[in-house]
This record gives C-alpha cells, sequence and structure tokens, in this order.
C-alpha cells in the first residue's frame, strides 16, 4: 500500500459538523499522481515508485526527460518524488494513483514550502519585544546584546538574529481528513497547510485515526 501521495493546495473553507460547530479547513488537490518509474530490489536494491504531478508542455523540458516520461506514456510533469512501498507487483507504469487511498478521518502529515516574506527583524521573525520609545529610550527594535563579554568571546551558534523569514520547508503532523471527495481527487484538512495558494505539498498517512 502506498502511503504518499502529491498535491497542490487550493485554498481554505470551513465547514460546519454536524453539532453546528464552524471547522476551518484546507483543500487541497490530492493527485491524481502517475507512476513514473517503478524500482524494486532485485535492481536497485529497494522497493520504491517515482510518483510524478502536475502536467506541463514538452517546451522547456530536457531530452532526457522527455524520454523518461515517454516510457509510461503520459508527461512531462513538474513535479517527481520517490515513494517507498513494500511490494511493487501491485504497480505498473502509467499507472494514475489519486485521493481514494485515503480516508476520512484519518490523520497525515503535510509537509510544503512556508511563505517567502523577505529579510525580516527580530520581532517580525523571532517575535523579540522591543525597546521602550519614550523617556530617552534609543534601543526601539535593535536586538541588544548578541556577544558573550570576553569569554567565550564569540556570539553562540544557533542565536536567533535577523535574516530570512519563510521560504522553508516545513511539515505539519497529524492533520485529520475532514472529507475526501474522490471524483473530484479532492481532499478536505482540518487546519493550517504550509504554504501558499497553488503551492505544492506532499501527504502522508500517519498510520492513526
Amino acid at each position: 500500500m502506498i502511503s504518499t501521495l502529491i498535491g497542490k493546495k487550493l485554498g481554505m473553507s470551513q465547514l460546519f459538523s454536524a453539532d453546528g460547530e464552524a471547522v476551518p479547513v484546507t483543500v487541497i488537490q490530492a493527485g491524481p499522481c502517475t507512476v513514473t518509474q517503478i524500482k524494486n530490489v532485485e535492481k536497485d536494491g529497494y522497493n520504491a515508485l517515482q510518483l510524478s504531478f502536475g502536467e506541463k508542455k514538452p517546451q522547456g523540458t530536457a531530452k532526457p526527460q522527455l524520454g523518461h516520461f515517454k516510457r509510461c506514456g503520459k508527461g512531462p510533469f513538474h513535479v517527481i518524488k520517490e515513494v517507498k512501498v513494500d511490494d511493487v507487483a501491485d504497480f505498473e507504469l502509467g499507472q494514475e494513483i489519486s485521493s481514494d487511498i485515503f480516508q476520512i478521518g484519518e490523520l497525515v502529515h503535510i509537509m510544503g514550502k512556508s511563505k517567502g516574506k523577505g529579510f525580516a527583524g527580530t520581532i517580525k521573525r523571532w517575535n523579540f519585544s522591543r525597546g521602550p520609545i519614550s523617556h530617552g529610550g534609543m534601543n526601539k527594535r535593535p536586538p541588544g546584546s548578541i556577544g558573550c563579554s570576553a569569554s567565550p568571546s564569540r556570539v553562540i551558534k544557533g542565536r536567533k538574529m535577523p535574516g530570512q523569514m519563510g521560504n522553508r520547508r516545513v511539515t505539519v503532523k497529524g492533520l485529520k481528513i475532514v472529507d475526501v471527495r474522490p471524483e473530484e481527487n479532492i481532499i478536505l484538512v482540518k487546519g493550517a497547510v504550509p504554504g501558499g495558494r497553488n503551492g505544492v505539498v506532499f501527504i502522508k498517512r500517519s498510520g492513526r485515526f
């Protein structure tokens, strides 16, 4: 059984539960993902599937990639990811895997790239407190002291400093699937998911309900 799927974040909405409570949900297009390569223990040393998602035009695609996708009769694709499986006998090249592998009530881990917010100071990036504004305060938004005096006379690694904010790989664990719509390849997940609209996400089954 395959446990990971490639998808696209479509946006956020809300559903009403049976008792009238508004539940915030993220709408995700989960697949369809095409099997573009099958790896087995005899040839590669392990069992895995190469999944591809999001078709694109052949223009701008390297010829070796076009030849690789030609074997399965589909493509080319934007996103490629390798997923380990226990047995590859149940899969074949060109097979499409869609959102029906998930069930309502299942918990999943979702990985995506967070929104990039550029260079940010310590107040915005790390939620630091500012200095006093009145009474002659001269230290309003700078981070303050970052050193260690005479010993060890250096800045310790990992110090929270100004820098690039966002645009990092983020994984949110234990999100509950509220609804599955296989005919549209859409799943609704309770809560927020990393990234902006139309961002690529990877959905992995956590194995718990």
